[in-house]
């Protein structure tokens, strides 16, 4: 049983990431390689800026919110972030839900999904790559980049995605299925992770 977990990372006023995050979900679905899928929202999950006062890497949690966080990342075995692009980075709040925790991202694979303008949001995917790896993820080389991200949403703010798009995407889920099949011995030698 494989579970993965798609992350919505804007939590602004009006942002594009969730109907992106929900034509990933369905995406995901569709290409079927995961037991399950959760999709989890950053802004509905509003964990405060880290407030923990032990490192995440001895695990010894005191608050229930970062308690819950760790368990439904250790309980899901790869992820896709979706993501957009802030002056050439990634947001905030995803580095902060990132940087709550440690063991429990260890030898999970992550696809990203970047938006913005001309670029797509590739420089953020860029350089989250850096933080991903320090923790042992493995980022996937197949991705989404969707740029100038505007023309993609329709009247109903709906995401429209061209074929390109739905190929790419295609393309990373077989990719993250692969590659968390060969990193659950990791895993499960690890201890620490799932």
């Amino acid at each position: 049983m494989a579970k993965l977990g798609i992350i919505i990372a804007s939590t602004r006023p009006g942002r594009l990431g969730l109907p992106i995050g929900q034509w990933t979900d369905t995406q995901a679905r569709e290409h079927a390689g995961f037991d399950e899928i959760e999709l989890t929202d950053l802004a509905e999950l509003n964990l405060p800026f880290m407030d923990e006062p032990n490192h995440p890497r001895l695990g010894q949690y005191t608050h229930q919110h970062t308690l819950d966080w760790s368990a439904k990342i250790r309980g899901t075995d790869a992820f896709v972030f979706v993501m957009p692009e802030y002056n050439y980075g990634y947001t905030a709040p995803l580095k902060n839900a990132i940087d709550y925790l440690h063991n429990e991202w260890k030898y999970k694979p992550v696809g990203l999904v970047s938006y913005g303008g001309i670029g797509g949001g590739l420089r953020a995917a860029q350089m989250l790559k850096q933080v991903l790896t320090t923790l042992r993820m493995t980022p996937v080389f197949e991705a989404v980049a969707i740029p100038f991200v505007h023309q993609y949403i329709d009247e109903e703010e709906n995401f429209v995605p061209n074929d390109l798009m739905i190929t790419s995407a295609k393309a990373m889920f077989e990719e993250l299925a692969r590659v968390e099949a060969a990193l659950r011995p990791l895993r499960t030698d690890e201890g620490g992770a799932n």
